[in-house]
């Protein structure tokens, strides 16, 4: 946050079609978005290095039936016994769970389901976020004392 000095970044996505799944689209497009921004910053002399310790990412995921899905669309969230949301670092650490039982509950083992999936699902659209990016440099996160 220092590495940005006095300055608010305000990241507005609005996604004009989908089937489902707005709110993560627009996290994980707001992540691009904010990446662009910041290269246009560097550009003006702000810092050298972008002010970034990793990448961001979110998936929907939910159990239909005995099927755990994938990025939901509408039909399939709005049928879903469980349904969750899932915003995960690109070094796989959680930002957001939210997760809702719509119709009874769900067992450990659903749920450990449920998050394979949206690991697998974050972890995806890290990898397209990266050749979409380029070469983007992390910065090691300092530890004080």
């Amino acid at each position: 946050m220092r590495a940005l000095g006095e300055r608010t970044l305000w990241v507005d996505c609005d996604v004009i079609q989908a089937d489902g799944g707005t709110r993560t689209a627009s996290i994980t497009g707001a992540f691009v978005a904010m990446v662009d921004a910041l290269r246009h910053l560097r550009k003006q002399g702000a810092f050298t290095e972008l002010p970034l310790l990793d990448f961001v990412a979110a998936t929907s995921v939910g159990k239909l039936g005995s099927e755990i899905l994938l990025d939901l669309n509408y039909e399939e969230d709005s049928k879903a016994d469980v349904d969750m949301n899932i915003v995960k670092t690109g070094a796989g650490r959680f930002v957001e769970i939210q997760g809702t039982a719509e119709d009874g509950s769900f067992s450990e083992d659903e749920m450990k389901a449920l998050m394979a999936a949206a690991h697998k699902g974050t972890q995806e659209l890290i990898a397209m976020q990266r050749t979409v990016l380029g070469d983007v440099t992390l910065k090691k996160p300092k530890v004080e004392a």
